[in-house]
């Protein structure tokens, strides 16, 4: 097989992916203008993940993050619980 032929192959879905997250973000600019991109926090299972922000949203910062700080119902203190 060519060289030039199995570099297209190896390279090829990295190109078909790259064209359409860029079709994709291109068409939401369209209907939801610009936006800007940064870490935020989901408290209720403790992880972060890149999502567009909002004015409203609260960007997230690495120095004030408390990993014991998020509601989760498996290490909360049931001792106030009458069923335990």
């Amino acid at each position: 097989m060519d060289a030039r032929l199995l570099a297209f192959l190896i390279l090829l879905p990295f190109v078909v992916a790259f064209v359409y997250a860029g079709i994709h973000e291109y068409l939401r600019f369209k209907t939801h203008g610009r936006s800007d991109y940064g870490l935020a926090f989901d408290e209720e299972t403790g992880t972060t993940h890149v999502k567009a922000l909002s004015d409203k949203d609260n960007v997230y910062d690495p120095e004030d993050f408390d990993p014991n700080d998020y509601n989760d119902p498996e290490l909360q203190d049931n001792s106030d619980d009458p069923k335990s």
